[in-house]
């Protein structure tokens, strides 16, 4: 039980450093964490910007060169226009050998043809034949020059099935155009195929993430260029192209199956085909990903980090109190001499200066105490002697007063040598500390002048060990209890009393017992002796005032101890230290 303050102050101060570690590691990583979730968005946010600036980039790109592509296809076809305005008659062989020249030139141009409004072919470059039953008056391009004669127009992508052994997938350019037949102005309708596969390579190209792509639609709807086109047309794969339709050119966020998407719209001028594409957030943000695994571990590794820091500053800082704290235990041991030095923060230097402050001031009160209880048992013992001396020697004087009326001179010269010598002893020269012999002697001048004064009504007898009586004692302890054991125990009794007073030493200790034959007392009885609830006989001083000052000058191990039976007698054990005193050479026998 007496170290579980030290267990728990100890456990305090664990508790201490154990707060600061949490209170700072807390403290730091809500910070990090604070700046990581600022910083987090800000990147993010940044990388997705940036992505997403990446895609309108190289839809722009592509757009741009799509341009380029398509100026060119006019280019060719205003040079081809151009020849046949040039050429006097149609059927000229000057301007089927620059056309055919043209052809060669170009892998992308397939073919080059000129029709009467009809379908009835005029020129056909390179010479092939024709299929029949191509419903040359259906297909798009055709209608298309019909329709608007003065602008020329782009076909969706298509098979050729003009020519027998054609079967290239083109972008047929149409427009109605005037020729010169023997010298008659005609018109006609002139179709130049362009090879739709520079086309599909520049879109097959663009690589938006693993699952982006990029299509292509002309001003109606209609699918011109498409990755996975045969999916549509299966219906397994589904692209809101009505709502692309919408726009010319931007980018908004498209979820037509759930599953969010970022479209990017722009228009190849000046045929109006919209390049759409197609990118899927979670892939292109490749960034966002890799920086949630790096401020992940970044977390990690700083928390390790703080975790460590914290408990080293916070040892540092509790090393200090830890020193205090031994100090203190120090001093709960009652080690009051030694002084604290702690250093530290400048807290905690301050306070080892006031708790060195508090210990002077608690020695000193502990010297004040002490020359206090001095003084206090010096008056107490005035006290006693004041009490004792007069009533004791008004009783004496009494009984010597009545042996002088009856003429006994012995019993007188008795009474008064005993009580000279009883005086004597209790003045001592003022010391408060007597040998065992002084005292002893002191109690058997008492028991002479009492026993004279009862008339012989008992008798006594005083044994102790040699060695016992140079033990050094308070004064005034055996006389009170004594008294009370002939006043309380003798003095009623029918027969004769004797009261025995043994001294020695057991077990380190001085032991005296003063034991007597007579009535005895009940435990409640005892009780009150010690409490001061009843006082001793004649004199009025209790033997409580003797435990008192035994307790107080030799500690709480010592005082008195009562043992009683009614009818059978009383015992009283008074336990002192074993005190000797060197210059004391006693010599001198017990009766």
């Amino acid at each position: 039980m007496p170290k579980l303050p030290r267990v728990i102050e100890s456990f305090k101060l664990r508790s201490i450093q154990t707060i600061i570690t949490f209170s700072f590691t807390l403290m730091t990583v809500l910070v990090v964490i604070a700046v990581s979730i600022m910083l987090y968005n800000k990147f993010t946010k940044t990388a997705e910007e940036n992505a997403y600036l990446n895609i309108q980039q190289i839809i722009e790109q592509v757009n741009y060169h799509l341009e380029l592509y398509v100026k060119g296809m006019q280019d060719i076809y205003e040079v081809v226009e151009q020849q046949i305005n040039d050429t006097p008659d149609i059927s000229s062989p000057v301007l089927r050998e620059q056309l055919t020249t043209l052809l060669h030139t170009r892998e992308d141009l397939v073919s080059v043809g000129l029709f009467t409004p009809e379908g009835k072919l005029v020129v056909d470059i390179p010479a092939l034949e024709m299929r029949k039953n191509t419903m040359l008056e259906e297909q798009s391009w055709f209608e298309s020059a019909h329709a608007r004669p003065q602008k020329l127009s782009f076909s969706p992508p298509h098979i050729q099935n003009l020519y027998k052994g054609q079967y290239k997938w083109v972008v047929s350019l149409s427009r109605m155009i005037k020729y010169k037949d023997q010298g008659t102005i005609k018109e006609g309708i002139l179709l130049v195929d362009v090879n739709f596969r520079t086309i599909d390579e520049l879109s097959r190209k663009v690589s938006l993430g693993k699952r982006g792509y990029a299509y292509i639609i002309d001003d109606l709807g209609n699918i011109v260029y498409h990755p996975q086109q045969q999916l549509i047309y299966a219906g397994l794969k589904y692209d809101n192209i009505e709502a692309t339709l919408e726009y010319a050119y931007g980018s908004y966020i498209d979820k037509p199956t759930g599953e969010p998407r970022y479209i990017t719209i722009r228009t190849v001028e000046p045929i109006n085909w919209k390049i759409v594409g197609v990118a899927y957030p979670d892939e292109i943000v490749t960034t966002k990903k890799d920086l949630n695994q790096f401020i992940f571990w970044f977390l990690v590794v700083v928390c390790a980090a703080v975790v460590v820091l914290a408990m080293f500053v916070s040892a540092k800082i509790s090393q200090p109190l830890r020193r205090l704290e031994k100090s203190v235990q120090s001093v709960g041991q009652g080690d009051f001499s030694t002084p604290i030095h702690v250093s530290g923060a400048h807290e905690v230097v301050q306070l080892s200066k006031r708790f060195n402050f508090m210990l002077h001031r608690i020695r000193q009160l502990m010297d004040q105490i002490i020359h206090e209880q001095e003084a206090k048992r010096k008056s107490e013992l005035d006290v006693l002697q004041s009490q004792i001396n007069p009533h004791f020697l008004y009783n004496t004087l009494n009984s010597v007063v009545r042996l002088a009326e009856k003429g006994k001179k012995e019993e007188i010269v008795a009474t008064i040598t005993s009580l000279s010598k009883f005086f004597r002893i209790s003045l001592s020269k003022g010391k408060n500390i007597i040998t065992l012999e002084e005292e002893l002697e002191h109690v058997r001048h008492y028991l002479i002048i009492q026993k004279i004064r009862f008339k012989n009504k008992f008798n006594y007898a005083i044994e102790c060990e040699q060695e016992a009586l140079s033990c050094m004692t308070l004064k005034l302890i055996l006389q009170p209890i004594v008294e009370n054991a002939i006043h309380h125990g003798i003095e009623k009794m029918s027969d004769e009393g004797f009261i025995r007073i043994a001294a020695c030493i057991k077990e380190e200790r001085l032991v005296i017992q003063v034991s007597d034959n007579g009535l005895g007392m009940s435990r409640q009885v005892m009780e009150q002796l010690l409490s001061g609830g009843i006082r001793s006989g004649g004199s009025g001083v209790g033997v409580k005032n003797v435990n008192e000052r035994i307790r107080l000058y030799y500690g709480k191990a010592y005082g008195l101890r009562f043992e009683s039976e009614l009818e059978e007698g009383t015992t009283v054990t008074i336990m002192l230290p074993v005190e000797k005193n060197d210059d004391e050479q006693p010599d001198w026998g017990m009766s």
